[in-house]
């Protein structure tokens, strides 16, 4: 059985979010109505949906923190939802989704989940500097969100992103997420693989500036050091390696001497490199271990 998919009217909800004056109100329409097609997800990312204390950790803070736009800025979120309904952003995600679905079930794969619910928000700009303006999270099989500030460069790269995270989607439905035990080395290996299955269908010119913003001798560098520290566990020390300094500092992570996302890029790189080597597919290499993937690729080996 293959899973479905759900796009969620997120603009005409903006739209309706922005007709509510007071601000308590706006942020109950906002957890009970805008997330509310994300509550399981939540959930299991020990997010609740209202927090006990008064402004405590809860959806509104925690979306704020990936870099959603903040339900009180009228202008940021009028603007972004009016580029995105001129771009047509729900025929592109449904034309990404639906091409998604297809090539992996062609290969044999599925997500595990009857239907995929599919959000797509509008970010805070200077939050999302970094990467462009926009980000995404697929981490839990039923569930894709991408939040984006539109952009000339991020308008086109909206399939690619959505691709990325649908394949973070296929992946958790083969092999689990241990947040703490998680290790550089697999992170590296689960976005290599999430951008290789993106630039499989889109090309490398829609790749995203996780990989793209880095030079040469830069990649070297960051491959050596990263090299030295696959083993590392803990999703705070993780973290450092996959973002780089500058989001480190920012998120209180100890900084490691590494360019913004250096994870990310060296990921692909040994991706890439794994499948060139060892003649696989995307598809095979999205079944493989992340240990198998990182020693075919022989991109640490001194």
């Amino acid at each position: 059985m293959n899973s479905t998919y759900k796009i969620i009217d997120t603009l005409e909800q903006y739209v309706e979010l922005l007709t509510i004056r007071d601000i308590k109100e706006r942020e109950n329409y906002f957890r009970y109505t805008m997330m509310s097609p994300f509550k399981e997800m939540w959930n299991l990312l020990n997010v609740p949906i209202k927090s006990k204390e008064e402004n405590g950790y809860d959806v509104l803070m925690a979306t704020k923190m990936l870099g959603y736009a903040n339900i009180s800025e009228d202008k940021e979120i009028q603007e972004g939802v009016s580029i995105l309904k001129a771009n047509n952003s729900y025929a592109v995600a449904d034309n990404a989704l639906k091409t998604c679905i297809e090539k992996t079930n062609e290969a044999g794969l599925k997500v595990n989940a009857d239907e995929i619910q599919f959000g797509l928000y509008v970010a805070d700009p200077c939050k999302l500097k970094l990467s462009k303006g926009y980000a995404g999270f697929g981490g839990i099989p039923g569930f894709i969100t991408v939040n984006i500030y539109p952009n000339e460069y991020n308008l086109p790269r909206i399939p690619a992103v959505i691709a990325h995270e649908f394949h973070h989607n296929i992946r958790f439905s083969y092999f689990g997420w241990d947040h703490g035990n998680v290790t550089v080395g697999d992170y590296l290996v689960i976005e290599g693989l999430a951008e290789s299955f993106a630039k499989e269908l889109y090309g490398t010119e829609q790749l995203g500036p996780w990989v793209t913003s880095m030079d040469k001798d830069d990649l070297e560098y960051s491959i050596y050091v990263i090299g030295e520290a696959l083993d590392v566990k803990g999703f705070a020390e993780v973290s450092s390696y996959m973002f780089g300094d500058e989001i480190a500092k920012h998120e209180g992570y100890q900084p490691v001497g590494l360019s913004f996302c250096a994870g990310y890029a060296v990921g692909y790189e040994v991706v890439q490199s794994f499948m060139q080597k060892r003649n696989k597919t995307i598809y095979e290499a999205t079944l493989l271990s992340s240990a198998e993937i990182i020693s075919g690729s022989g991109l640490f080996s001194v």
